[in-house]
Order: C-alpha cells, then structure tokens, then sequence
C-alpha cells in the first residue's frame, strides 16, 4: 500500500486498541488515545525504511536517505545468508527483514527501553520521529507542499506538548504499566502494531509480505503471504483509495467512539 493508506490503517488499529482496552477495563486516557493513534499513525511507514523512494526516506532529509541505503543493504544481506531454497534471487532488501514480526517486535522492544531508560529526551526523541512520520502520511498533500523544516518544527512542537500533556497526573505516562519507573513502557505498543499493520496491508497486494520469517513454510524461509491472488490488489490502485482508505476512517471512528465509551 501507499503511504496514505498505511498512515490510516495504523491510526485506525490505534483505535480499535483503545476500544479493546476499554471493553478490558483498562481504558485509555485520552492523551494516551491520541498520542498513540498518531505513534501508530507513524510507524506503520517506517518498514519501508528499505526502500530509496518511501516516504519515509523523504522525510528527514539526507539522514533518512542514508539510512534507508543502510536499512536496504542490511536487509539484502540478511536474506542472502538466511533464504531458503525455494526463495527467489533478490536485487535488493524491499519487503524482507523490515516487513517481519521480528523486526516489528524487536523496534518497538526498542522504543519501549529507551523510554524508561533514557529519560525525557528519549520520549521526546521518539514522540518528534513518529509525529514527522505521521504528518508525512496523514497529512502527505500539505506536508509535500511545505518546506521539511516546517514539519520538522510541527512534529517538534507537537511532541513536546504532548509530552507536556502526558506527564501530567491521570494523563497517561503510566498507562498500563504502573510500577514505578514504568513510565512510557506502552510507547513501544503502537510502535509494533504500526509495523504489524504495515506489513498485512502489504500481504494484500500482489507482491505479498513475508510477515512470518524466520519461520519457514515448505521450501521458502521468505515466504510472501496474502490472500488468494484474485483478492490482492496493487499498491495506489482504485481498492485502496475508494474502499479501504475510507474504511480505515469509518472504523477509527467507531474505535475512538468505543474508547472514549461514547458508544
């Protein structure tokens, strides 16, 4: 899917989380809710870090270029040593290690001990870098139209008053995990849900995702899943802008409603 698409779909699945947690009894404080819509939001465009014409490559100018070249030779060089005999020859690293659980797990792992560990600056570090991400893809019209330094300044003024927002008492810097010294240890959740949600909007075009590696599955250790061909559809076709980007809306609304116990 295109970057728009995976920016709604990762909100949306923020969403519906919130709804799961309130029908749990572990309801979301409303900055919780937003904060992690918008982190969700985010990373469900940082797997194609691996790929040069990504959005997120753009979005932080020559250092995201960098790295996504980085992101791309690392992933080529990790399905060459691990592919499997059924596995095709690559040229590249698009859709291989950044389009896996692992990776979606091991980020968000990440994420979530830097937060606790490494203090404000660490949360803030990590709200700037997902609140770009997620003006980049909610807000891609505006954000192509405006200089990168402005959404640089967006993102940087949005995180430091959401974070203001959320170390506020009953705000939500413990949500869920409330032992002391837990504080934005939920920061990683979102994180591995976008990357999770980016990665089965990918299974549904015709290229598929090989979500499941390491796992093998008969000859092929990247194996690309989706549903049958005659349902997956290509990236930016008609499916993804008429039916599901507008289904993406309708079911994060539903999902705020819930969360908020509007509904």
């Amino acid at each position: 899917m295109m970057g728009p698409a995976h920016s709604l779909s990762g909100a949306a699945a923020w969403l519906g989380v919130g709804a799961a947690a309130a029908a749990a009894g572990h309801t979301m404080p409303w900055p919780v809710l937003v904060v992690g819509a918008l982190i969700c939001a985010g990373a469900a465009l940082a797997p194609d870090l691996d790929h040069k014409s990504a959005t997120i490559s753009r979005a932080f100018g020559p250092v995201s270029k960098r790295l996504c070249e980085i992101v791309d030779k690392l992933s080529y060089a990790v399905y060459k040593a691990t592919k499997g005999p059924g596995d095709p020859r690559r040229t590249g690293g698009h859709r291989t290690l950044t389009h896996t659980w692992l990776w979606a797990v091991l980020i968000g792992g990440g994420a979530s001990v830097a937060a606790i560990t490494g203090g404000r600056w660490a949360v803030l570090a990590i709200l700037f870098v997902h609140l770009v991400l997620a003006v980049e893809g909610l807000l891609w019209r505006a954000a192509r139209m405006s200089s990168d330094v402005l959404v640089w300044l967006l993102g940087a003024t949005s995180a430091w008053i959401l974070a203001g927002v959320l170390d506020q008492p009953g705000n939500g810097s413990g949500w869920l995990f409330t032992e002391p010294g837990q504080e934005y240890l939920w920061l990683g959740l979102p994180i591995v849900l976008g990357a999770l949600v980016h990665c089965i909007g990918d299974a549904l075009t015709v290229s598929g995702c090989p979500i499941l590696w390491p796992i093998p599955l008969g000859r092929k250790r990247w194996y690309p899943l989706g549903p049958p061909k005659f349902m997956r559809f290509r990236a930016g076709s008609w499916v993804e802008i008429k039916v599901l980007m507008p289904a993406f809306m309708v079911l994060g609304g539903v999902g705020a409603a819930a969360a908020l116990n509007f509904i």
